[in-house]
């Protein structure tokens, strides 16, 4: 179980997320929807520990995750991966070596400083990648990958930690139809088949509905609902991305990750 309470940051007079108390059973597949500027990466980023929480607290299993510090935290961030929206790729390395960055956290530091990968990380790499449908490419440069190609990588790297947890901030925002429909099997399969808990900031309410198993949103910083898909309405629609439901479903962003329609378009 990862819990978070009353959890806040601000910066200055701006409260990015204010007050937010949150269960989330471990195998979970939650996603954290809302307008942009609503506190959602925000939120991801001090559950990871990258941001420092102003009030509140985070706990995991009954560890204080707020108060983690060195190697605790290391390994903290090793247990809750994280899937960012830009990929954070490094494009002049190779697939398979920035899948084995996954790794870093499991190997001594001179060990990864040389990059001497065992041959167990190597095929564990390798595994991950061919499950992905990216094996072929991991010798190939990362920044002559397309976006989705990119993305599923990053995916791979965070899976090659053997997390417990796998945060995922906005990771198909940047991505067309096809590649957000892939990036988003990948980690349902990650969600269902290890049973590993998965946190995912979403734009698309579509596509939110279509995998998420909860969905948790966020107006100004703050919880406005917190349920299953089926029980989201309108209304709360409305107060959360501030305009009328079907106006969401027209909106560009909307429309370009409308699972759905992709679905179609490639049966």
């Amino acid at each position: 179980m990862l819990c978070v309470t009353h959890l806040s940051r601000h910066y200055g007079q701006l409260k990015a997320v204010q007050d937010v108390s949150l269960s989330v059973p471990a195998g979970s597949f939650v996603g954290v929807i809302g307008r942009s500027g609503a506190g959602k990466s925000t939120l991801l980023r001090m559950i990871n520990r990258l941001e420092n929480p102003s009030g509140g607290g985070i706990s995991h299993q009954g560890q204080d995750v707020s108060r983690l510090q060195g190697l605790a935290l290391r390994q903290w961030r090793r247990d809750c991966a994280m899937v960012f929206q830009q990929f954070n790729l490094i494009g002049r390395l190779d697939v398979l070596t920035n899948v084995l960055m996954g790794r870093l956290t499991a190997v001594p530091n001179w060990r990864a400083l040389l990059q001497m990968w065992s041959d167990d990380d190597k095929s564990r790499a390798l595994l991950t990648l061919e499950r992905f449908d990216m094996a072929q490419f991991a010798a190939k440069r990362c920044d002559q990958l397309s976006g989705g190609q990119q993305q599923r990588v990053a995916i791979c790297r965070a899976l090659v930690q053997e997390p417990k947890i796998i945060l995922a901030d906005e990771p198909i925002a940047s991505l067309d139809p096809r590649n957000t429909k892939a990036v988003m099997d990948a980690l349902r399969s990650i969600n269902r088949e290890h049973g590993i808990t998965v946190i995912c900031n979403l734009r698309s309410l579509d596509v939110a509905r279509d995998y998420c198993d909860r969905l948790v949103g966020l107006a100004a910083g703050e919880v406005v609902f917190d349920g299953s898909p089926e029980t989201l309405t309108d209304s709360l629609v409305t107060r959360l991305y501030g305009m009328e439901a079907r106006h969401v479903a027209d909106e560009p962003w909307a429309k370009a990750a409308d699972v759905s329609k992709v679905e179609l378009a490639f049966s």
